[in-house]
């Protein structure tokens, strides 16, 4: 779902979102319900960032033992007009990854898998930093207790 960020009354943005989550297969899906057929070209792009930011981080993790229970990441595209038209292009990404693992040593692995992702091996991600700056934040969590 859009949201905007207005400076002024005359000045708006358009902020679209897509959130990801992985399913048992190690597939991602909109959290939301939509289908692909349900986005607007825009958005598919988005989509698409993150699809390959999952799958990339997945593969990465796959060569090492991981107790990954939840991974979503969501992304954030601002657009340079209030509405989406064609001229609306894209002004800043932001992606945002959330994981919970069972232990401070997959904590490690899943943010060395994260940011080899987003830095290296992502090509969409590579190719979004060609369009617009992109930021990115991380949230791990164990949910397992940790023994002092």
């Amino acid at each position: 779902m859009p949201r905007f960020w207005c400076i002024n009354q005359n000045f708006c943005i358009m902020i679209l979102k897509i959130t990801l989550g992985m399913d048992a297969e190690q597939r991602f899906h909109p959290t939301d319900g939509r289908t692909a057929s349900n986005l607007n070209p825009k958005e598919l792009l988005l989509y698409a960032t993150a699809d390959c930011a999952g799958r990339t981080i997945v593969s990465l993790l796959k060569e090492h033992v991981s107790s990954v229970s939840l991974m979503e990441l969501s992304i954030e595209g601002s657009l340079s007009t209030p509405t989406v038209v064609a001229e609306s292009v894209f002004t800043h990404f932001n992606i945002i990854y959330r994981v919970e693992c069972d232990t401070l040593k997959d904590q490690i692995i899943v943010s060395r898998a994260i940011n080899l992702a987003h830095d290296k091996y992502c090509g969409l991600l590579q190719m979004m930093r060609r369009i617009a700056p992109l930021s990115h934040e991380t949230s791990i969590i164990t949910t397992r207790e940790v023994n002092t």
